[in-house]
């Protein structure tokens, strides 16, 4: 019993405990409970409490109170639920990534929790399966029905709805009743979140080169050997990656009866063709996670990796933070992409944190690319990491040819965009029968559109934002804020009429100039505009792995992950894109980018080559592309960093002052930058306009600090954002490891 000094209340507390709950919600830590002892309320445990005036579902958090609060003021939690509870490996990284990133620790959980609904199951559904009688009369629909389960593998035994059958048979819904009717199909209670197919370990892989082999084997190695810590595969593009890391899920999956592995992909583009292989050789589909499924996958996926009923998981980089009940193996396929960069809500590097989530467990983790990011290649170099290496094409099939068009020397025709040698080159292979690829990383007819009587340029409203010309909808888009206009007649500034102009091709542009050129070829235009879902950009995809387009214009959506037998020429319409904008990381993702997609090209049995327009062939990545040799590239671009202490020598740290007010803003940031710690190490830079300044009606403020590796960033930005108090009309976001400086 224990008496409420306040109120005088006596509180009977016989067989509660005290515990902290953690809610998913923007809170740096958990707060205080009852809960009754009976029901073992231990970290992990998912509980319903009163939070404020709502009942809010949490999670029993480790620690022990600190706070000397009275427990007959403690409120009681509501609810101990019964399901599967998060593993300690979750809850240690939930709070190692909140630390790390400096978020709250609610909103880390809280991407954990996303679909926290999924705890109790839904109400359930109604299936069928076979019984021993037959049709009395046998149709091609009712064959194809019966066929399908027939077909099925040995442990897809769950009965399967009327709508499931129906599409697998390609027939109508009548013709499933219509043998429930005969007896022959008789209808059983099924969960509609049913789970995964089981891995089939016994099921052998393709055939494998020596070099796959010997990589797969010093992998398998060390997992046998129970050593954790990250392995980087590094092999040209075509070599055999997937086959490898696919192996070393295997060899995971079957050392532990409830092992998990989780394969995290950077493209939604990528899953459809990459769950087709992950199914050819496991014969089982895997949980795919990404933001394209519906809510009812997502719960089905969540539910099934909290039970562990899901053992082999694909996804992009948010399926890191699935309530795994036992990982044992992270795949981080094309590990240099910014792709696994978060921007938004917790910012984070999956990549990174993958890394991090296997050395806290104790399980190894495997960094897959042709192009290495500079920090995993640093990390390799130094022993931190191991490494296998591919260094030749699976099958006999040969590196692309690359050069240069230097458009100083051989410009395109007025008005047009490919050069000569470039529409040689793609006669020449039409003429052959052969696929040409023409790559533009920028979407849209134009990046500009301009009045050519007073000079006007089209923006955004309330953005510093350029309006991308899409001709074919003929509209306006901003592809920062999502605004989007029809293209006006007149100028809004000087009312000319007819006076907006294009200015700088995009994609659609330079597939406006290809038909024109080539008007008999098959032409497809390719990216996040024109197949705004996987399902369209995959059916242009398969179309051109299956010969059926001879020039496909696409943008990056196109540079990994394919393999088209026919695609002999890649042709790169503005290799100096990604050159400027003052990112340090601009040299490296065009080496990467122009790697990849060059590596489309030749994949099969006849030769590629890619041709590259430039007006900086001189250029240290053009010289570096053209000689092959990476490693010295690489070298390169670590000397430049080390000097300068840049990442991986150094670290850095953002912090992104935004409001609508714009003099409030202007003064919480000088306030800010004056209240900077002097500390050894450290150097702060800013405030500056962000190049974008004004974005969504709000101006943005950029503070860079940089710091040496071995000072501890996030307590000296802690000690320092502690001192100021920022307006609450201003948004502060501090983005640790920064790759958009935007």
């Amino acid at each position: 019993m224990v008496k409420n000094k306040k109120t005088n209340k006596i509180f009977d507390l016989t067989g509660m405990v005290r515990v902290k709950v953690l809610f998913p919600l923007p809170l740096f830590k958990a707060f205080d409970y009852l809960a009754p002892a009976a029901s073992q309320p231990v970290p992990g445990r998912w509980v319903r409490a009163p939070f404020g005036k709502r009942s809010v579902l949490g999670v029993v958090w480790p620690g022990e109170a600190i706070e000397p609060l009275d427990s007959a003021r403690l409120k009681s939690v509501e609810d101990v639920i019964e399901a599967p509870p998060l593993a300690p490996e979750i809850l240690d990284f939930v709070d190692w990534v909140a630390a790390y990133t400096m978020f709250p620790a609610g909103a880390v959980l809280r991407m954990v929790m996303r679909s926290g609904e999924a705890l109790a199951p839904p109400k359930g559904g109604i299936g069928y399966e076979t019984t021993s009688l037959g049709p009395d009369r046998m149709t091609p629909q009712r064959q194809a029905i019966l066929s399908v389960f027939k077909d099925r593998p040995a442990h897809a035994v769950a009965p399967m709805s009327a709508r499931a059958i129906a599409e697998a048979a390609r027939v109508g819904e009548g013709a499933v009743r219509g043998l429930v009717k005969a007896g022959v199909l008789r209808p059983v209670n099924i969960d509609p979140d049913p789970p995964f197919e089981t891995p089939d370990l016994a099921r052998k892989g393709r055939s494998l080169s020596p070099a796959q082999a010997e990589a797969i084997g010093q992998i398998v190695r060390g997992i046998d050997a129970g050593g954790a810590g990250t392995v980087l595969i590094d092999g040209v593009t075509g070599s055999g990656k997937t086959e490898v890391y696919l192996e070393a899920a295997a060899t995971v999956l079957e050392k532990e009866p409830d092992a998990q592995v989780l394969i995290l992909i950077p493209e939604i583009a990528l899953t459809l063709p990459f769950l087709k292989r992950v199914e050819e050789r496991f014969a089982a589909a895997p949980a795919a996670w990404h933001s394209d499924i519906g809510l009812a996958a997502r719960r089905r996926v969540w539910r099934r990796v909290l039970e562990g009923q899901a053992r082999l998981v694909v996804g992009a980089r948010s399926a890191l933070f699935l309530p795994y009940k036992n990982l044992k193996l992270i795949i981080v396929d094309e590990e240099h992409e910014s792709a696994y960069k978060q921007e938004e809500g917790v910012i984070y590097q999956a990549r990174d944190m993958a890394v991090v989530r296997g050395a806290r467990a104790g399980f190894p983790v495997l960094l897959a690319s042709a192009t290495p990011s500079l920090e995993t290649a640093v990390n390799a170099a130094r022993g931190r990491y191991r490494s296998v290496t591919l260094p030749s094409r699976f099958g006999g099939a040969m590196t692309p040819g690359l050069s240069l068009v230097d458009l100083r020397q051989h410009p395109p025709e007025r008005g047009a965009w490919l050069s000569p040698a470039l529409t040689s080159a793609v006669d020449e292979t039409l003429s052959r029968g052969e696929q040409t690829l023409l790559f533009l990383n920028r979407r849209g007819y134009a990046p500009l559109t301009i009045c050519r009587r007073c000079g006007h340029r089209m923006k955004a409203p309330d953005s510093d934002t350029w309006l991308v010309e899409h001709r074919f909808e003929n509209r306006l888009v901003c592809h920062h804020t999502g605004f989007s206009m029809a293209k006006p007649d007149a100028c809004p500034a000087c009312n000319a009429v007819g006076g907006l102009s294009a200015c700088g091709p995009g994609i659609e542009r330079v597939a406006e100039e290809a038909r024109a050129r080539w008007p008999h070829a098959r032409l497809e235009l390719l990216s996040s505009d024109t197949a705004p879902t996987p399902t369209a950009m995959r059916a242009i995809l398969d179309a051109m792995e299956a010969g059926e387009i001879d020039i496909l214009v696409a943008t990056q959506v196109v540079a990994k992950g394919h393999h088209f037998p026919n695609l002999t020429l890649v042709g790169v319409v503005d290799a100096d894109l990604g050159l400027s904008g003052g990112d340090l990381r601009a040299a490296e993702r065009t080496y990467q980018l122009l790697t990849q997609v060059a590596g489309r090209a030749g994949r099969a049995q006849k030769p590629g080559r890619a041709l590259l327009q430039t007006y900086q062939p001189a250029a240290p990545v053009f010289e570096a592309l053209l000689s092959g040799d990476r490693n010295a590239f690489l070298a390169a671009e670590a000397e430049g960093r080390r000097q300068l202490s840049f990442p991986p020598f150094g670290r850095l740290a953002a912090i992104l002052l935004r409001s609508r007010n714009e003099k409030t803003a202007k003064d919480a940031a000088r306030t800010l930058a004056s209240a900077a710690p002097k500390a050894d190490g450290v150097e702060v830079w800013g405030p500056a306009p962000a190049p974008l300044y004004r974005l969504r009606g709000e101006v943005r403020i950029r503070l860079l600090v940089k710091a040496r590796r071995d000072v501890n960033l996030q307590a000296y930005l802690k000690a320092w954002l502690s001192r100021v108090k920022t307006p609450a009309s201003v948004r502060r976001i501090v983005d640790i490891d920064p790759y958009s400086f935007l």
